[in-house]
């Protein structure tokens, strides 16, 4: 079977590079693991809290790779059905005919007949056991059986991306099939760098008054520590309000942007928006 392939990238530096072209900025940690996930053909399970970029990896790699990105979310009560395939019941009954023209594709098939294709596996850590034992079974020969048709093969096999939050612990065995890597929050610098990058209306200085300022919520023992779209989220607000700094007036004003939960807003208005302000 053959793998995905990307042009032009023989090293882990030339995927950082493409990866930056498309907006993302990867370290050269995460920018290896996803080259050698590439090279080795095999899934590349990121682990690490809510908003780091694990999703946007994905979308980046897809950008990168010219490949449709093909989202498989993960929750509670999900079973290979959901994620497979399912029938048009009422047009196969009428015609008394399982047809390929009836088969309703779920992520996983699409991601099987998609070439390129990358298969972004969210949030994994919701599924349940029984999930995570069909989806090991499947990456194991990116190959299914359909009963009423035969067997479905990837011509190419799609890069897959599993993400985690650490809700709770995957099983081995499902990590042992993947390269593993942990993303932490971006050091102050590339959070900066993302910021400027992404939004490039906001100036240097509230870049950098932000990035401060969200490394000094995520110190707090918040409900919810806001990650780098919760960054993004706030530097865009106080763009929008003609902001060229932080302050403590501004920063009371858009908290609602960074801190989604009510108790997380009172425990910094407690501590005082001036704390978040060189």
């Amino acid at each position: 079977m053959e793998r995905l392939r990307v042009a032009g990238v023989e090293r882990p530096e030339d995927l950082g590079a493409r990866l930056e072209d498309v907006g993302y900025l990867a370290d050269k940690g995460l920018a290896t693991a996803a080259f050698l996930a590439l090279r080795m053909g095999r899934p590349l399970f990121l682990e690490g809290e809510a908003g780091v970029g694990k999703t946007s990896l994905a979308r980046a790699l897809a950008e990168v790779a010219s490949a449709e990105l093909i989202r498989l979310q993960c929750y509670e009560g999900l079973d290979s059905a959901q994620a497979l395939y399912d029938w048009d019941a009422v047009e196969a009954l009428e015609r008394d005919l399982y047809d390929r023209r009836f088969l309703v594709a779920r992520p996983l098939l699409r991601a099987l007949e998609t070439s390129p294709a990358v298969l972004l596996v969210d949030e994994v850590d919701r599924a349940d056991d029984e999930f995570e034992a069909f989806l090991l079974e499947v990456l194991g020969d990116f190959t299914i059986t359909v009963p009423e048709l035969g067997t479905v093969s990837a011509a190419v096999a799609p890069l897959v991306v599993l993400t985690s939050n650490r809700t709770r612990e995957v099983h081995d065995a499902l990590k042992r099939r993947c390269l593993y890597h942990w993303l932490d929050h971006p050091s102050y610098e590339r959070e900066v760098a993302i910021i400027r990058r992404r939004l490039p209306a906001a100036t240097e200085q509230l870049a950098r008054d932000v990035a401060r300022a969200t490394g000094v919520l995520r110190t707090q023992d918040l409900l919810k520590p806001p990650g780098v779209a919760e960054s993004l989220d706030w530097a865009e607000a106080l763009t929008a309000l003609g902001a060229r700094a932080l302050d403590p007036d501004s920063a009371a004003r858009t908290l609602g942007a960074v801190l989604k939960y009510r108790e997380d807003q009172e425990r910094v208005r407690a501590l005082g928006t001036a704390a978040l302000v060189p």
